[in-house]
């Protein structure tokens, strides 16, 4: 069958030529079309979508009239240039743009932001859908990871848009206080400034100077992906609505008793010099190595000592005790007794057991360094040994380390071991391979320290977030993320709000100045009410100072849903209208980081969760499965795939994953869906060189009609009951898949339907109606069907492949102003399940005659006679399809016959059967010279023969079986098995070809 750019009807003349119209016909056209379309005015149609500016300010909902369905015949047609005062002339039939030029996805997108069409609309007064953009890093580029959210978010709101609801994708962007404040230093660095130099204020403005000028080029970008947010309501987690909100939450919060200050273990990034969360800390297999070393027994002789391994040995100096298992009998001796800490000038510590120490791992004895180590630090919290910390918060040793002090916490191991050496007490050492924690935004390695900073006490929170999923309140997709969702939350620690850096949210926290800041402070919402509360307390003398530190980035992250809509001021017409919001999307890997914290706040601050679905994607990988990195070179760029395939042909490949899965992208797949995007081009001009471009009355019926009775169904020619079946059968089928989200199965559904059954079918099958048919009304039905059928395809993609649907959707006779604001596609339409049936059946013969066709090598422009057995009742509804079957099958219509019995000349036929009841017998002298044919295949037969033999000799000789390899032997006996079966078909074929009455035996 022909690919669709290549369709065209019988005569090229009949498509191409110049049809010329009379005056009268032309002029009313054109005006009709100017009527519709402003933008025909005096422009030839290569300049029309100059500018939106070209069109006519109409209110939105008086513009439906006015649409044309030539405003997106941009690609499709030409039509001569005639002066102002003369709009009589020639026109000339639709000149063909070969394929969707990409380069018009920007002017789209920019016509449907002028039209106010990503706004929420209230016409149809449905309930709202509410997606929060999970905000990109303001410093941010764009990647995969954005590329998949956008299309996924995207897909749910335009979907939901067409049906009507109040829908608001609600944009914006993350401060990412490291990742920015890192962006800002370096390029300080690069001038010679550091930001210690500039001081807090005027960094702080160097970075708002950097964000305005370089922090629109993700929203930029993810515009580019064809994201149909409300861009009139984006959102910067600085802006000072937001940041109200978050002094709002620390100080409820505080108020609760759920915040509070203290000095604990954390995650120290030295060069940031700022405490990390515990889920941005990424661990990292990295070669190192295992230090073996002597820690003598005090008081005991010099052949009593335990070795320890460990793969830190500068931090021995803080040592507060050597730990054994207590059923390891090789130590219990040396229970309660003390250990001297070597390079430490005979300080001792308690030798202790305790079952937390593995006695497999290393020799058995444990170091415990509780300043520097989770493990030890929760270890000596619970025996109450003493915590030492001999690391500075730059990584560099302190004064605990005596002779060590002010060296980098690395020299410093390779001098320790050195002096171990040298003192006798070093063992030895080994290679290893270590779980190295690393910052995921700076990739410094982390050091454990003692700190004092800011925490949220989570356990009350947790209670509330964790019975939300448990009653139904929220769904989290895949369901399998709910054990890890519940499983956190079950076990979560106390959360570090403080970051000690200079861009972010200052901690609303204020200290007395001559006041002792553990004792004294004061918790409020700017600092205007810090000072009034200060001045009540202490008079009007008092000065305060604010907490250095900022809030972690995600503290503002967690009020996003509902700070972005208004929240705290309850009574926001935003908040009230679009909060709870319905579906939150984003990779699985932040289901901590952002979706718990977000449920918690959420229930704390508004009383509900806020959203109802959490909806979860995976990972976007190479075609290997591996994950994308610049040091494999595997990166895909998407801006330079969108250059290369299109933004739709990116969208619908990156839609065709499983929620929650990791989705492999290779060129093969956006290279099949380009292929996809140009296929719907094709059927487009293909379906528009077909329609009367003359014939007002004619476009707009076919503008209005719909299949909307069981009547004008079942009335329909049996082509067009399937295809307009088929489509009500799928139009429901994917409306489902849409609620549940289930995107992939969607996309599969469409690519299926409009590829196989209407192009490869339906489009082939119509020829026999606009080509060959003498009705008028029969040319007409086809028509209607190609456009109705056509404009559910578009429409039903359209949230996948937003550009092209919309270019070519212009394009097509409709009532409707743009695709992205038309209605869903109704569902429980009529439909024939019997004429999907018989359809079938001819669909089945169809592929025997092809196949049989095939077989027989028969040439693509011959056509054969064939005569179709069946029952009556099949040979009533097939035979009235004659044509159609001999369009498909390439038969000649005069010499298809049908009949109940078998032909006379059934001996010299190829006997096919289609279905039960419905048989074709092939005339073979219409497909080939039989004589010739026998010939050719008697020497075929003679060739196979000779290598099957020449195969069985070598699989009879004992030699070759018992001294080749068994996978070359193996490899033989299948090609062995693979001639017999030819040779069985080959020699059926000639049988057959030798009983004919044309070839005597």
């Amino acid at each position: 069958m022909a690919h669709l750019s290549t369709l065209s009807s019988p005569s090229s003349s009949s498509v191409s030529a110049s049809v010329p119209l009379s005056s009268s016909s032309s002029s009313s056209w054109l005006l009709y079309n100017r009527m519709r379309n402003p933008i025909l005015l005096n422009h030839p149609p290569r300049r029309r979508f100059l500018s939106s500016s070209l069109y006519f300010p109409l209110p939105r909902s008086r513009c439906t009239v006015f649409r044309t369905s030539e405003l997106g015949m941009k690609k499709f047609c030409t039509v001569a240039a005639a002066a102002a005062s003369d709009i009589a002339g020639e026109f000339t039939s639709p000149e063909i743009a070969k394929s969707f030029d990409f380069a018009n996805e920007e002017r789209i997108y920019k016509w449907w932001e002028s039209r106010g069409y990503f706004k929420p609309c209230f016409d149809r007064g449905k309930d709202s859908f509410v997606v929060p953009m999970p905000p990109p890093n303001v410093t941010g580029s764009l990647h995969m990871g954005h590329a998949m959210f956008v299309t996924l978010e995207d897909i749910m709101v335009r979907y939901n848009r067409m049906k009507g609801r109040p829908t608001l994708w609600l944009p914006g962007t993350d401060h990412a206080g490291i990742a920015t404040q890192l962006v800002v230093e370096r390029m300080l660095e690069a001038e010679g400034i550091r930001r210690i130099d500039l001081g807090r204020e005027e960094f702080t403005k160097r970075v708002w100077e950097w964000k305005e000028k370089y922090g629109g080029t993700i929203t930029n970008q993810i515009k580019r992906l064809g994201a149909s947010c409300d861009w009139s309501r984006e959102r910067f987690t600085l802006d000072p609505e937001l940041s109200r909100a978050v002094a709002e939450a620390f100080v409820r919060l505080h108020e609760k008793g759920l915040i509070y200050q203290g000095s604990y273990m954390v995650n120290w990034s030295p060069k940031l010099q700022t405490a990390v969360s515990d889920l941005e800390v990424e661990y990292s297999e990295e070669p190192g190595s295992l230090y073996y070393i002597k820690y003598r027994v005090a008081g005991g002789s010099r052949d009593d000592w335990l070795t320890i391994a460990t793969t830190r040995p500068e931090t021995l100096f803080g040592d507060t005790a050597v730990a054994v298992n207590p059923k390891d009998e090789r130590y219990s001796k040396y229970i309660g007794k003390m250990a001297i800490v070597p390079l430490t000038f005979g300080r001792h510590v308690p030798i202790i057991a305790d079952k937390y120490v593995d006695k497999d791992f290393g020799t058995g004895v444990l170091k415990i360094s509780p300043g520097h180590d989770h493990n030890d630090y929760l270890l000596a919290r619970k025996l109450g040994l003493p915590i030492l910390t001999v690391m500075n918060k730059d990584g560099t040793l302190n004064e605990v380390a005596g002779l060590y002090s002010g060296l980098d916490r690395f020299e410093a191991r390779k001098k320790v071991w050195s002096e171990l050496e040298l003192t006798g007490l070093a063992v030895k050492k080994e290679d290893h391979t270590l779980r190295v924690p690393r910052s995921q935004r700076g990739g410094e390695i982390i050091e454990p320290l003692i700190s004092k900073q800011w925490f949220v006490t989570m356990e009350p929170l947790a209670e509330k977030a964790l019975e939300a999923v448990k009653k139904g309140e929220l769904t989290i997709m895949p369901e399998r993320f709910e054990k890890i969702y519940n499983h956190w939350l079950s076990n979560i620690k106390d959360w570090c709000i403080s970051r000690q850096l200079w861009w972010g949210h200052r901690i609303p926290v204020w200290y007395i100045v001559g006041e002792d800041p553990e004792e004294e402070y004061i918790v409020a919402k700017s600092g205007e009410e810090a000072l009034n509360k200060a001045y009540q307390k202490y008079g009007k003398n008092v000065e305060i100072y604010q907490d250095p530190d900022v809030l972690d980035t995600w503290f503002s992250s967690a009020l996003w849903p509902f700070s972005t809509l208004g929240w705290p001021d309850m009574s926001a017409e935003d908040l009230k209208q679009f909060y709870p919001t319905s579906v939150l999307e984003t990779g699985h890997d932040i289901l901590f980081f952002w979706v718990a914290r977000m449920v918690m706040m959420g229930i704390e601050f508004t009383g509900t969760v806020p959203f109802r679905s959490v909806y979860l994607h995976g990972l976007i990988r190479d075609s290997q499965g591996r994950k994308m990195s610049k040091t494999l070179g595997n990166v895909i760029d998407p801006l330079d795939t969108i250059q290369e395939f299109g933004t739709d042909a990116l969208r619908f490949t990156l839609s065709l994953g499983t929620a929650g899965q990791d989705l492999n992208l290779s060129t093969e797949r956006l290279a099949s869906n380009k292929a996809f995007t140009n296929k719907l081009w094709n059927a487009g001009k293909f379906i528009l060189q077909n329609l009367s471009q003359n014939d007002i009355s004619s476009r707009k019926a076919l503008e209005a009609h719909k299949f909307d009775t069981e009547e004008s169904v079942l009335q329909l020619p049996l082509a067009e009951c399937w295809v307009v079946s088929k489509l009500h059968v799928l139009i429901d089928t994917v409306t489902a898949s849409y609620e549940k989200y289930f995107f992939g199965d969607v996309a599969r559904e469409l690519y299926d339907f409009f590829w196989a059954d209407f192009a490869d079918w339906y489009i082939e099958a119509s020829k026999a109606s606009l080509y060959r048919s003498d009705s008028q009304s029969r040319v007409f039905i086809a028509q209607k069907v190609l456009v109705y059928v056509f404009r559910n395809i578009l429409k039903l993609l359209h949230p996948f492949m937003p550009f092209v649907t919309e270019e070519v959707w212009q394009a097509l006779p409709s009532e409707e102003e743009a695709i992205m604001i038309s209605a869903w596609p109704s569902s429980s339409l009529p439909r024939s399940m019997e004429s999907i049936k018989r359809f079938e059946n001819l669909q089945a013969l169809t592929r025997a005659i092809r196949n049989v066709r095939a077989e027989y090598s028969v040439e693509p422009a011959k056509k054969i006679s064939a005569t179709i057995v069946a029952s009556p009742e099949v040979l009533e509804y097939i035979s009235r399809e004659k044509e159609i079957l001999a369009l498909l099958s390439r038969l000649d219509s005069v010499q298809i016959k049908f009949s109940e019995a078998i032909p006379g000349n059934a001996n010299e036929s190829v006997h096919v059967v289609a279905s039960e009841g419905l048989e074709a017998y092939l005339p073979l002298a219409d497909m080939v010279d039989i004589s010739a044919e026998v010939e050719r295949i008697s020497k075929r037969l003679s060739k196979m023969e000779a290598e099957y033999a020449g195969i069985r000799a070598r699989l009879s000789s004992s030699s070759f079986v018992e001294k080749a390899p068994m996978d070359i032997v193996q490899g033989v006996k299948e090609k062995e098995k693979e001639l017999e079966e030819k040779l069985k078909l080959t020699r059926n074929r000639l049988s057959f070809l030798q009983s004919t009455v044309l070839v005597p035996k």
